[in-house]
């Protein structure tokens, strides 16, 4: 029988989110917009997803310095004290590595689950099924789990996760990590039944990740503790201030779980997308009858199929003869290019228009 009261969380809530650029802004990202109408933030939904699985005092949540207030404005049942608040963004490795550090010193006996911010869940039931199958799993076995999903369409902007032989349950062991492949392999990997989609979300007992980051990261942390080993919370985050930024920005995939044995990943079936670009966003949401993605957004269209159209409140577009475009305003920015494989060009984008116009259009 395992104990919840070891089981934690930690939101993943700190990227810039320039991948939905010009709706997501680096004063503004998109896990602190309400971007579908919905009455609730992306973090918000993420932190009521995990709510119903993880007591709620056990729920952590890291985060940029500069979104500090809105993410205790957006989640005031969050004590100060759970919130990690980086100096300089530095990928999830670190970010997983300071929760690990801060949980284990409150519960040495902590199993840990790491989520993005960002993602939908279409099946809340199945959602948290797997979640407890993944805890009960590490909290008997040093091992971390990652979680996957089944493919529906070849897509160029996941990661995915090759299994090998079956563990336990819905759990197997993993041969390879491959982020984004082109879409010829995409299409290999989803024919070959051998892969699932990587969601970023990542399951292991604190012991075994603090066992694990000691091989593979910077020793900021150990180094911490043989300084000041009954550190205060207040003491830990000025001494992260200071010395977080000497970690490599790397992330949980690369840093970590490529270089180890004893890795898995778990077959999940909880209905999943990331919803962190307009193409993903696009293949994610319920299109009407011209294969359209309207976002919360008053527009006309005619002849036009394939768009996914994310407008302010107030403004109303007509739009005609086009196919298989983003069409995204807010603010000073309007964005108009082609949907398929929109991560690229969009990053392009950001890059000219900050540089020719400054950081008041990023």
């Amino acid at each position: 029988m395992i104990d919840a009261s070891n089981n934690y969380c930690l939101i993943l809530a700190g990227g810039r989110g320039r991948r939905l650029w010009p709706c997501s802004r680096e004063t503004n990202p998109k896990q602190f917009i309400d971007f579908f109408g919905t009455g609730k933030t992306q973090l918000q939904q993420t932190y009521s997803r995990m709510a119903k699985c993880i007591s709620k005092d056990h729920i952590y949540v890291s985060t940029n310095i500069d979104y500090i207030d809105m993410v205790t404005q957006q989640l005031p049942e969050v004590p100060r004290e759970h919130i990690l608040a980086e100096p300089i963004m530095r990928n999830t490795a670190p970010s997983v590595a300071w929760a690990n550090h801060r949980i284990s010193k409150q519960n040495p006996d902590a199993v840990l689950i790491a989520v993005p911010s960002d993602q939908l869940v279409l099946n809340e039931e199945a959602f948290t099924h797997n979640v407890c199958e993944a805890i009960s799993f590490v909290a008997n076995h040093d091992m971390f789990i990652a979680m996957g999903v089944t493919p529906t369409r070849p897509e160029p902007g996941y990661g995915y996760i090759q299994m090998d032989g079956h563990q336990s349950g819905n759990i197997y062991n993993v041969r390879s990590f491959t982020e984004k492949p082109d879409r010829q392999f995409a299409q290999l990997f989803m024919d070959s039944g051998e892969f699932l989609w990587n969601t970023g979300m990542f399951v292991s007992n604190v012991r075994n990740v603090k066992r694990m980051f000691s091989t593979f990261l910077p020793e900021v942390l150990r180094h911490l503790d043989q300084l000041n080993p009954n550190a205060t919370l207040q003491e830990e985050d000025d001494y992260m201030m200071e010395n977080f930024p000497t970690y490599p920005n790397i992330s949980m995939e690369t840093g970590i779980l490529e270089k180890l044995q004893d890795v898995c990943v778990m077959k999940c079936d909880f209905g999943w997308a990331d919803l962190g670009t307009w193409h993903g966003i696009y293949e994610a949401l319920p299109k009407n009858d011209d294969d359209n993605v309207v976002i919360n957004s008053d527009v006309m269209m005619e002849n036009s199929h394939h768009n996914v159209i994310k407008l302010p409140k107030g403004l109303t577009g007509v739009v005609s003869g086009l196919n298989d475009f983003i069409i995204a305003q807010e603010g000073n920015v309007l964005l108009i290019c082609k949907k398929e494989d929109s991560s690229a060009l969009v990053r392009k984008y950001v890059n000219e228009v900050q540089l020719r116009k400054g950081e008041d259009y990023v």
